[in-house]
């Protein structure tokens, strides 16, 4: 792991082992990372990354495995291949205040396919906002279809009964974190930007870590959907804050509705997002 902060921020683990997502995110002394409060998706790599605060899904598949056509049963990997592949980290700066980290990671796809994410991470020193830009290329000699969710998530250890989703998004603009039936639950909304491109979602005030709230904001243009789900069936608790590209149906019915995002070879797509505590 790499430790990583900036003058202000939160202090972050970066796991260059897994795609350099965040491990542990250690706020006011305390990391929110769920650790091992999660539930057992049987697959050993995102067991591994679902203990962190953020981890990567795709690019060649989100959400749940489904087969892969014209195959002899094989099936796409639970949440895309990208998790468990190993980061080059090229640079890790720490100045005037600010911290930056840039790396690529080199996917391999469930279809022998290679893609490339290309990785900055940044946090600014000033006002403590963390950074993510990520561009994908399409590294092979075929058109591929592209990918991503970002998956956030938060030990439900360390909310309590004050602390609300709160988003332009969200039916009535917000409501409690523990939403809908016990024990847990998973919706999907349209996430429009609400301002320089970026949709945003809040997670709080979280007495715990001195009444901050999560502010989390993502491109609009490349993840226009937002996925949110809770799990409090023992021994998991936890809530996810996950900005994805694409809507919650089967690949079929995207495909069919024309809403693939295709790279041709050498073609690229990028994505972001940024959080603070506030």
């Amino acid at each position: 792991m790499i430790e990583f902060a900036a003058a202000r921020g939160p202090r972050l683990m970066l796991d260059e082992r897994s795609v350099l997502d965040i491990g542990g995110c250690v706020v006011e002394g305390i990391d929110i990372a769920p650790k091992r409060a999660i539930p057992d998706d049987g697959d050993p790599r995102i067991d591994h990354s679902l203990e962190g605060f953020l981890f990567t899904c795709g690019p060649d598949h989100i959400r749940h495995r489904q087969p892969i056509p014209g195959t002899d049963g094989k099936i796409y990997p639970l949440h895309g291949s990208a998790s468990g592949h190993t980061a080059k980290v090229f640079w890790t700066k720490f100045e005037n205040g600010n911290a930056e980290c840039r790396a690529d990671i080199d996917v391999t796809t469930v279809e022998g396919v290679p893609q490339r994410i290309e990785r900055l991470w940044r946090i600014d020193g000033a006002s403590g906002e963390v950074s993510l830009e990520d561009r994908v290329v399409n590294m092979g000699d075929q058109t591929v279809s592209t990918f991503l969710m970002y998956h956030m998530n938060i030990g439900g250890k360390w909310l309590d009964a004050g602390t609300r989703l709160e988003g332009k998004m969200l039916e009535g603009a917000g409501f409690p974190w523990a939403f809908g039936e016990e024990p847990g639950g998973i919706f999907c909304v349209e996430a429009p930007a609400t301002e320089d491109g970026f949709a945003e979602i809040r997670l709080g005030p979280i007495a715990a870590i001195n009444g901050k709230t999560l502010r989390v904001r993502f491109r609009a243009d490349t993840l226009p959907h937002l996925q949110i789900w809770r799990n409090q069936k023992a021994p998991a608790h936890i809530i996810g804050i996950e900005p994805v590209s694409h809507r919650w149906v089967s690949r079929d019915e995207l495909e069919a509705a024309g809403e693939f995002n295709w790279l041709k070879p050498g073609e690229s797509r990028s994505y972001g997002l940024r959080f603070a505590f506030v």
